[in-house]
């Protein structure tokens, strides 16, 4: 990619565009970067557009320059270069976003610093007033904010069962200016139709904006704009960098009025992505392919050796979900979360702390797997009645499956679940998940380990 320059002609492969003095709300701009928007030629398949990256670097580096620079020298004559300073805009981020856009489906994409900045960014174009059509199992972080809205600012927020349209229906109204969607959700894995409920959301009201979080699938898996929303936003924190070393949160359009928007927020507010966490995200896009693929190949096979058991298991890759033929028309993976009931929460607290290669955490999309319990960490901002109101049970647990093998992951799961005491077992049963290894503790094979903690 080539130094900082007027956006006469086409950058990296992408038209460029006059500096804008002001947006198409009247106010006033900075010099910004022109927005990314897909490349011109060929179009690959999704594991080959996550690798190949468009870029003219003068010095031919095969990987991102980080451009480390807060300002830009400007022009004798009062500036017109394409960048000037890097809350508004830098080559590192530029880059990364144009690289979003293709993947995403989108005209333009833009990098902040979290997923719930991403949403902040969003909820920005509300007004006192309006009101917000959601659904009733959101991410823990998304109803605070929500919450927040509709005490502070004035904002109307419906809650409703968004698996079942007719109840979405009959909430869309002309006052309507926002449905904001999950799917799958989080942690109870439900299923919306997008399609459908973005076409009435915009007969409802044309200028409702339909906002999409698509961090449980990524673009891998799914494209909300494909699908007639307006905004498919994550948090990139999770599969799109997919290792928990960075902190980013993705928004991308197809209406670059909307676009100007969004950017005008994330200008003023100075969210924007730095150019160092830009370039670990970039680098690690590449690898979400080969990550996604082995995650969800895992999280298959956990998912029936728990529905095997008789555990109640929320899975998209298994045909026994609500909406398993709705998940497969508008995705093309179930991803690699899951979550299963016990019956008993003093059973599922055994079982998470029962587990070696299950780390207890929240988040989801890394490459090692993860364990948790919603109620007690990614959803306890939601009050007990609310979350007992919405089907979020307290013995819920939640599985975010790595990379790792999947033999190890099901055998160290299983023999949570012995000592947990979730499941019946006979001795002749241990030889299926055992090992005569010494368990590290000095307390002879895992194998006798077990035994002893079941018979407890």
């Amino acid at each position: 990619m080539s130094g900082p320059q007027k956006p006469t002609g086409p950058i990296n492969g992408h038209l460029g565009k006059a500096v804008q003095a002001s947006d198409l709300d009247g106010n006033d701009l900075p010099p910004s970067p022109a927005p990314s928007s897909p490349h011109p030629g060929r179009r690959y398949n999704i594991a080959t557009e996550l690798v190949y990256t468009e870029g003219h670097d003068q010095y031919g580096a095969s990987s991102t320059p980080i451009y480390q620079s807060a300002t830009f020298y400007q022009n004798p004559n009062g500036g017109g270069n394409e960048y000037d300073y890097t809350r508004s805009g830098n080559p590192t981020r530029t880059q990364l976003e144009r690289h979003l856009a293709k993947i995403m489906s989108a005209t333009r994409c833009l990098a902040v610093t979290s997923g719930m900045g991403a949403l902040d960014v969003i909820t920005r174009l509300l007004r006192p007033g309006d009101e917000v059509v959601t659904g009733d199992d959101l991410y823990g972080g998304t109803n605070r904010l929500l919450k927040f809205l509709a005490t502070n600012n004035g904002i109307v927020v419906h809650h409703v069962d968004t698996t079942h349209p007719p109840a979405v229906h009959r909430v869309l109204s002309s006052k309507t200016a926002m449905l904001l969607l999950e799917s799958p959700t989080n942690p109870l894995i439900k299923i919306c139709d997008i399609r459908d409920l973005s076409e009435a959301a915009h007969a409802a009201n044309p200028k409702c904006v339909v906002a999409v979080d698509n961090t449980m699938l990524s673009p891998m898996l799914q494209n909300p704009l494909d699908l007639g929303a307006d905004i498919s936003y994550e948090s990139a924190t999770k599969y799109l960098s997919g290792h928990h070393d960075v902190m980013a949160g993705v928004l991308a359009v197809q209406d670059a009025g909307l676009g100007e928007k969004l950017y005008f927020s994330i200008n003023s507010t100075g969210c924007g992505l730095s150019p160092q966490d830009s370039w670990l995200l970039l680098r690690g896009i590449k690898t979400l392919g080969v990550r996604m693929n082995q995650q969800q190949q895992n999280c298959q096979r956990v998912a029936e050796f728990l529905e095997t058991h008789g555990f109640k298991v929320r899975y998209p890759g298994l045909k026994s979900h609500p909406q398993y033929d709705l998940h497969w028309r508008q995705a093309r993976g179930a991803g690699a979360v899951l979550s299963f009931s016990t019956g008993n929460t003093a059973v599922s607290e055994r079982i998470v702390g029962g587990v070696k290669i299950w780390a207890i955490s929240v988040s989801f999309g890394c490459v090692n797997s993860l364990i948790s319990m919603p109620c007690r960490m990614s959803h306890a901002s939601i009050d007990e009645a609310t979350r007992k109101e919405r089907g979020l049970t307290e013995d819920l647990i939640r599985l975010c499956v790595g990379i790792e093998d999947a033999d190890d992951l099901i055998d160290d799961l299983q023999r949570a679940l012995v000592q947990a005491g979730a499941v019946n077992v006979t001795p002749g049963d241990f030889q299926a998940f055992s090992n005569d290894n010494d368990n590290g503790n000095g307390e002879g094979s895992s194998r006798e380990h077990t035994a002893r903690q079941t018979q407890i």
